[in-house]
């Protein structure tokens, strides 16, 4: 992959975030979206693959160690989705607290971004879909395609630009 590559690659996953927050904040069809605890973790799955290819970008020698950090992100984003759309297609097996909700809430990027990181939601809640889709769905579809995309360029051979 070449430097302009990797930037897309930012740049759509910060897009994803930042679309994210939106519908938090904004909402969609009059309800709010709230992050749930794995929602947090899929933002924190995408800012790893946007950081890792924003420095893939910029270090061309250290290329390959960032590309290899944004395919562990995006598998890492692969199974929190997965969860999640897993969850809800099983609302019975959420107990509606989830433990993961204070882990997460405690550490200082939830009490300084509360805005970004601080979950509110329930993993479970069924939300209004988008485009026939529920969030965790269209986060899982991504996490794949930018999962495939990274795994096969990987193996290709590193270019200098």
């Amino acid at each position: 992959m070449n430097r302009s590559q990797y930037l897309f690659i930012s740049l759509l996953s910060l897009g994803l975030v930042v679309f994210a927050v939106v519908l938090q904040q904004v909402g969609y069809r009059g309800v709010s979206f709230l992050p749930c605890p794995l929602c947090i973790l899929q933002r924190i799955g995408y800012l790893g693959i946007a950081l890792s290819c924003l420095m893939a970008a910029g270090l061309p020698m250290l290329r390959k160690l960032f590309h290899f950090f944004a395919v562990l992100s995006a598998g890492f984003g692969v199974f929190i989705a997965g969860k999640q759309v897993w969850l809800l297609s099983h609302p019975e097996s959420s107990c509606g607290i989830d433990p993961l909700e204070v882990w997460i809430n405690q550490f200082q990027l939830a009490k300084s971004l509360p805005w970004l990181f601080k979950a509110d939601g329930l993993c479970s809640a069924k939300l209004p879909a988008i485009l026939g889709l529920q969030v965790s769905e269209w986060s899982l579809l991504w996490f794949c395609v930018l999962l495939i995309l990274l795994t096969l360029t990987f193996f290709k051979k590193v270019r200098a630009d």
